[in-house]
């Protein structure tokens, strides 16, 4: 399941920051529009007036190919979730509201960026009770490991479906015994991938949010052209969506009781995407890859203080046990 959960991810962050299969972006010839001076793709579903003259004279170029037509949108500094009317559900729970919620978050601080990475923090400790119970799911899964091997050795030859059945009837003991639901591990993902492709969407239709700038960095501006712009503080954003990418991946994966031959796969699985993410993060726009980075860094942060607290509760479990076991010899005795 995890290894599907990051496929996707990666595979729908290729998708969006590529435009490719996407029908929301501005074309001229079939081909993608992007702005020169930052790289980015431009789309045709904005929900407010740029600010900057050139970006403005772009999008006017191609005023006939937006959703609502640059005289009819708000200004970004004004922008409500109920000025425009689109007819998507998904736009009117999801990417308006957090277009709105980044917009005025980022004119209270004065920094989009800071804004971005405030709320992808915010939605990550939303999410921290559902990482906590998908955590303590995997802590229970090593637990049950061994008796779950017995039954999987037990019936290993056995294909009759009322082998079967008792087979997956004892199975489901083993999980009500250490309380584990294999439900509760798709939760998660359930919930997170949602309002990770909103966010994206958010960001990339709000035209003030890449205008402006962080520690140097143009939000809208890809790496690729930064680096050839002379700008290297993008080989270093480019090295943190990498670092902060394999070690919440890696950690995830550590999470899992599997065997060898699935540990292999895995492995090789987080090599494919460290690669496929660091070919896609030099087209990323610096607003996306900030989030990307604040919510990987958390995530690996998170891990961290999880693993820390069960380490602390199997530490404190120990001493009574043994202590237990010391009683009873001498009262054996």
């Amino acid at each position: 399941m995890k290894i599907k959960k990051i496929a996707l991810v990666t595979i729908s962050i290729l998708l969006l920051t590529t435009g490719c299969g996407n029908k929301t972006y501005l074309k001229e010839d079939k081909n993608i529009v992007t702005f020169e001076e930052t790289g980015q793709s431009l789309q045709n579903n904005i929900l407010c007036k740029p600010r900057e003259q050139k970006l403005y004279e772009v999008y006017e170029k191609y005023n006939d190919q937006l959703s609502i037509k640059l005289e009819d949108l708000p200004s970004c500094e004004t922008f409500k979730p109920s000025d425009i009317k689109y007819k998507s559900l998904w736009e009117s729970i999801f990417v308006k509201p957090l277009a709105y919620i980044i917009l005025k978050l980022g004119l209270l601080i004065k920094n989009f960026g800071v804004s971005v990475m405030l709320i992808g923090i915010g939605i990550r400790l939303i999410l921290l009770p559902f990482s906590k119970k998908t955590m303590d799911q995997s802590e229970n899964m090593k637990k049950a490991a061994p008796e779950i091997q017995k039954i999987e050795k037990k019936y290993a030859n056995r294909t009759d479906s009322d082998a079967m059945m008792i087979k997956s009837q004892e199975t489901m003991l083993i999980y009500k015994k250490y309380k584990i639901n294999p439900v509760s591990g798709c939760l998660l993902a359930f919930i997170q991938l949602p309002l990770f492709f909103a966010f994206l969407q958010a960001i990339n239709r709000v035209p003030a949010i890449f205008e402006d700038s962080l520690l140097g960095m143009k939000l809208g501006m890809t790496p690729w052209v930064g680096i050839s712009q002379g700008k290297y503080i993008y080989i270093l954003l480019i090295i943190l969506i990498v670092g902060t990418t394999y070690f919440s991946f890696k950690n995830s994966m550590k999470n899992q009781n599997v065997n060898s031959a699935i540990e292999s796969q895995m492995r090789f699985t987080l090599i494919f995407m460290i690669v496929m993410i660091s070919i896609a993060s030099f087209s990323l726009p610096t607003a996306i890859a900030l989030y990307w980075v604040v919510t990987n860094g958390f995530v690996v942060l998170q891990n961290f203080i999880f693993k820390k607290i069960n380490e602390k509760k199997t530490d404190l479990i120990k001493p009574v046990k043994s202590k237990d076991k010391k009683e009873n010899k001498k009262r054996g005795k």
